[in-house]
């Protein structure tokens, strides 16, 4: 998986911004799709330049990816929803929001501006909105050209441009601007779309720029969370992974947010868990694996893993190692394209053993450490990565001899961070190498225990019998002592915790 979960701040309207990026970030997510207009930022605003400036400086500080969205309902008409829109007669103050939606894209670095056509409105043709939205669209296209900033436009059900088809044909018949791609929400497929939410991502294929994620019902356009509707997201997964998009995927529920953090939470687990079914799948539809199948060359194990050494590491590694080591700033592209250039494949039979992918990261993050480079570009790729990248940076750091003091303290925020998780696969690569040699007591004993409470197996935990002391035996005894009141059964490895103190 090479593309980065986000959440919609339109699902977050009860809270401020900054606190609405705390949530998700609680959560788990590593972007955010912003919905310009009340609550959050104000286009129109006096100062909107010096606040969408001040919130490029958090969002890189957060280590965010952004999207920027467009689909506010009343902020250009408090009468009329959305209007007017491009499809209008009179579309002055959409053309205005739009090129504002551009400027402030450009200064937070978004992916893209998503936009929609509109519908289309009583005193206007079929063929007449075609013509309008194709002249608006192409200015937009310049205008955003100019600017650096890709669109992505986005099909509605009901709208002029509803399908994935007609939003390629529209492109066909602008002559295909580079800039201008497309957004797929994948409840709305459900809706409208012909082939389904996997015939819709195959037809937008590479011109996917944003995807939006929620479920719905055949019958109606109204945004669920997973499991209410009708989406089948293992198979949009498994199709994402298929055509290896690499953008953002956020969850989009706009009339959810009296239950914002609740749902924040359910809507991640679901995701994640999802992803882990269709890791290992092929993709929608049939065939390998992208990156993998028979013949795929593993990479090289990763230091202080129980993965076996291969004595040549992957061809794509050892590429990867010589582009970061003379230039740091491929490493985010590098990192998410490894997984498909390298395969997903586990390295050993061991539970929560290192994957190919995880190995051809961690050599990427060691050769970004011997080559001098900043530990901010590694403290990036955690935050901004997916699970699996994540996890490539913590078996990273136990790649790195020697680590030089800034990159020993941002191993130990990474490693803090992924402790605080409840992802079992970013706790067991936590505690690898790096932690058995640099972590504190207090916190390397508290990481041993929630291993045991989350039943990740002890012998993912690097240095165990050299760092296991009476104090984690007592903290063992206390866990077990508390299992035992409460009527629950002691786990195996947390036997083996008290009977280390014994002997």
């Amino acid at each position: 998986m090479s593309w980065t979960w986000g959440y919609g701040t339109n699902g977050f309207t009860d809270h401020p911004l900054p606190a609405a990026l705390d949530v998700l970030q609680h959560h788990g997510y590593g972007a955010v799709a912003l919905t310009l207009g009340h609550p959050h930022l104000d286009p129109f605003a006096a100062d909107w330049r010096a606040q969408t400036q001040a919130l490029a400086a958090d969002l890189r500080r957060r280590g965010l990816r952004v999207v920027v969205e467009t689909g506010a309902r009343y902020l250009l008409d408090p009468l009329r929803k959305h209007r007017p829109t491009l499809v209008d007669r009179e579309a002055g103050p959409r053309m205005l929001f739009l090129s504002r939606a551009i400027e402030i894209a450009a200064i937070l670095e978004a992916e893209c501006v998503s936009l929609w056509s509109g519908v289309v409105p009583d005193d206007v043709s079929v063929d007449q909105a075609r013509v309008l939205l194709e002249e608006r669209l192409l200015e937009l296209a310049a205008f955003a050209a100019d600017s650096g900033v890709a669109l992505a436009l986005e099909p509605e059900p009901g709208m002029l441009i509803e399908t994935v088809a007609d939003a390629l044909a529209l492109r066909a018949r602008l002559g295909h601007p580079e800039n201008l791609g497309l957004t797929v929400d994948l409840g709305h497929c459900v809706v409208v779309e012909p082939e389904g939410v996997v015939g819709a991502l195959r037809a937008a294929g590479a011109l996917l720029r944003n995807v939006q994620a929620d479920d719905m019902r055949p019958a109606a356009h109204e945004h669920l969370p997973f499991g209410e509707g009708e989406l089948d997201l293992d198979a949009a997964l498994s199709a994402l992974r298929e055509i290896d998009y690499t953008g953002v995927v956020a969850v989009e529920l706009p009339r959810h947010a009296h239950a914002a953090p609740e749902l924040a939470r359910a809507s991640m687990a679901a995701l994640v868990a999802a992803a882990e079914r269709t890791a290992s799948a092929g993709p929608a539809g049939g065939g390998e694996p992208a990156g993998g199948g028979p013949g795929t060359p593993v990479a090289s194990s990763v230091p202080g893993s129980s993965a076996p050494a291969t004595p040549v590491p992957h061809p794509w590694t050892t590429r990867a190692v010589e582009q970061v080591r003379t230039d740091a700033t491929r490493a985010p592209r590098l990192f998410a394209s490894a997984g498909r250039e390298v395969g997903r494949d586990p390295l050993s039979a061991e539970p929560f053993a290192p994957s190919a992918d995880d190995a051809a990261r961690a050599a990427i993050v060691a050769a970004l450490a011997d080559s001098g480079a900043d530990p901010d570009v590694v403290l990036a790729l955690y935050r901004r990565g997916d699970d699996a990248e994540r996890r490539g940076v913590l078996r990273g750091l136990d790649a790195i001899e020697a680590p030089p003091a800034p990159w020993r303290e941002a191993g130990l925020e990474l490693i803090a961070d992924a402790l605080r998780a409840n992802d079992t696969r970013l706790v067991a690569a936590a505690l690898g190498t790096f932690a058995a040699e640099h972590l504190d007591d207090h916190a390397w004993r508290h990481g041993v225990l929630k291993c045991v409470f989350l039943g990740i197996p002890l012998s993912v935990v690097s240095g165990l019998g050299a760092r296991a002391d009476d104090e984690l035996a007592a903290m063992a005894e206390r866990f077990a002592a508390e299992r035992r009141a409460a009527g629950r059964p002691v786990p195996d490895d947390l036997s083996l915790l008290r009977a280390r103190e014994r002997a």
